[in-house]
């Protein structure tokens, strides 16, 4: 049975292939959005995945697999987690396509560790390398053997060359990898600007604000199609080896079909309900959050910021993403501000991070210009053009908090282009060892039931944290009294003043 026969019994073996390549700026997002896209429209069910606490790339590979992209990081999410949560999200499809982070052999440590080459050992990937062979004919060969040796154990099993100049570039390139490397070529993809996407301080532009971005992926995946050997990457990826007996042990997230539907407003139900805030605004999700959230016994309720009042619920789950692209129309909408203010003091559960932090705050300052925003953190934000926190975190719990017991450490992650300003006394939760956090390794700030830190957590690395905040917002449906909007008017002091 090939690749694609939907009779295959879903435990069977899936293909696999992992998309790296020397160094980042090669093009290896393009060529796995356009891989998927080609792939999908070629009839096979393509799960996607993204090493690294990535959202932004995430959200394009979603987009042109039609299958929620899941993260793979080592930092964040112990290897059996890694292992269980790649095999689940492969059942039932015909193959994954992982997308690497910088270069096959960049980690967070020495020794290799967190690296691309040592996701693609632990799951037994091969390896697909995107070469950028600008201004390199014959050393393409030198460059590729030394990837192929540097580590025991990673098998690049192929090679894309990217920003060929023509076909004479193109034969010389072939000619040195398929005759020292001996491997094959299964891509020779030609200059061509039209095949990048727009980016920003935090790489590429999330796909729910591009206009037209499902026109944009089948695009890609057609430009790139007669430049890929589709076929033999298909046979690489089905050389792919089992990485692990299944099933482990452990409880297990249950992904959901890409754009599922969530509970609508007034329906009935005995779970306790979460608001999340997902819109142009705030779209950074991990969607094994999401699942972890409803796994905990929650129901979801997905909140517009941009446009809708603040449903009846028994929690706010705020994520990250842009707001200041958008800080006209959030503050436009005060019916919502004043609900989540109001909401709040009355013991609202409230999970925010990073720029649902920012959203939580007294306004939000960028380009000269300056918006009201929720005012329950008394702080204003300033963004800056460049980043006041980048990198993995790891936080010691050390102040009393609703969601996490003092004494335990948790890993993150962070990257944000804003700090907070005029910052009046309030509870920190966290005492980073390693990263930036609100102040002076400093993060999660507490009052009443809000949690509200820079750090970005993930589900799977911090299985407490969902259960926590579903304890917590099952206590509030407990006490009977839940959020829900009047029609009188809120005149809760936005500003804090």
């Amino acid at each position: 049975m090939g690749i694609g026969d939907r009779s295959v019994h879903r435990d069977q073996r899936f293909g696999c292939v992992l998309i790296s390549s020397p160094q980042g700026h090669s093009g290896k997002t393009t060529v796995a959005i356009g891989l998927c896209d080609v792939l999908r429209r070629r009839g096979l069910f393509v799960q996607p995945f993204k090493k690294g606490p990535d959202y932004i790339d995430p959200s394009w590979l979603s987009l042109a697999a039609g299958r929620s992209c899941r993260n793979l990081d080592l930092f964040l999410i112990p290897e059996i987690e890694v292992i269980r949560s790649f095999q689940q999200a492969c059942e039932g499809s015909d193959l994954a396509v992982i997308e690497g982070a910088m270069g096959l052999y960049d980690g967070f440590q020495d020794a290799g560790r967190g690296t691309t080459a040592e996701l693609a050992r632990l799951l037994k990937s091969p390896v697909i390398l995107v070469v950028n062979s600008s201004r390199m004919t014959g050393s393409v060969a030198a460059m590729v053997t030394g990837y192929q040796h540097f580590q025991q154990g990673v098998k690049i099993a192929g090679v894309i060359l990217n920003y060929v100049s023509g076909l004479r570039h193109e034969r010389k390139l072939r000619e040195a990898v398929e005759q020292y490397c001996h491997i094959p070529v299964v891509g020779s993809i030609p200059r061509d600007q039209g095949l990048h996407i727009s980016e920003r301080h935090l790489g590429l532009i999330p796909s729910k604000e591009a206009s037209g971005a499902e026109s944009w992926v089948e695009r890609i995946g057609r430009q790139l199609e007669p430049h890929l050997d589709v076929d033999k990457i298909l046979e690489i990826a089905r050389s792919a080896e089992t990485p692990h007996p299944y099933p482990l042990p452990g409880p297990s997230l249950s992904p959901r079909p890409l754009g599922e539907r969530e509970r609508v407003r007034g329906e009935v139900t005995a779970k306790p309900s979460i608001g999340v805030i997902r819109d142009c605004a705030f779209n950074f999700y991990y969607p094994e959050n999401l699942d972890a959230l409803r796994d905990a016994g929650a129901d979801l309720i997905f909140i517009d910021s941009l446009r809708d009042r603040l449903p009846e619920i028994d929690g706010l789950y705020i994520g990250g993403g842009f707001p200041e692209f958008f800080l006209r129309e959030l503050e436009a909408n005060g019916g919502l501000r004043r609900d989540i203010a109001e909401a709040i003091e009355n013991n609202l559960p409230v999970y925010a991070e990073c720029a649902g932090l920012m959203y939580l705050s007294r306004r939000i300052h960028w380009q000269g210009r300056s918006h009201e925003m929720v005012g329950i953190v008394p702080a204003e934000v300033q963004i800056l053009e460049r980043p006041q926190g980048h990198g993995y975190v790891e936080a010691d719990v050390v102040g009393e908090n609703p969601l996490f017991p003092a004494g335990s450490t948790l890993r993150g992650h962070e990257f944000h282009h804003s700090k907070l300003i005029l910052l009046e006394e309030v509870a920190f939760a966290y005492r980073l060892r390693r990263g930036h956090g609100i102040s002076e390794g400093e993060d999660g700030i507490v009052y009443k039931k809000v949690f509200a830190s820079y750090t970005h957590l993930h589900a799977l690395g911090t299985p407490e944290w969902a259960r926590a905040f579903i304890s917590l917002a099952s206590r509030k449906r407990g006490e009977g009294i839940r959020w829900q909007c009047g029609n009188q008017e809120n005149h809760f002091p936005l500003n804090g003043n």
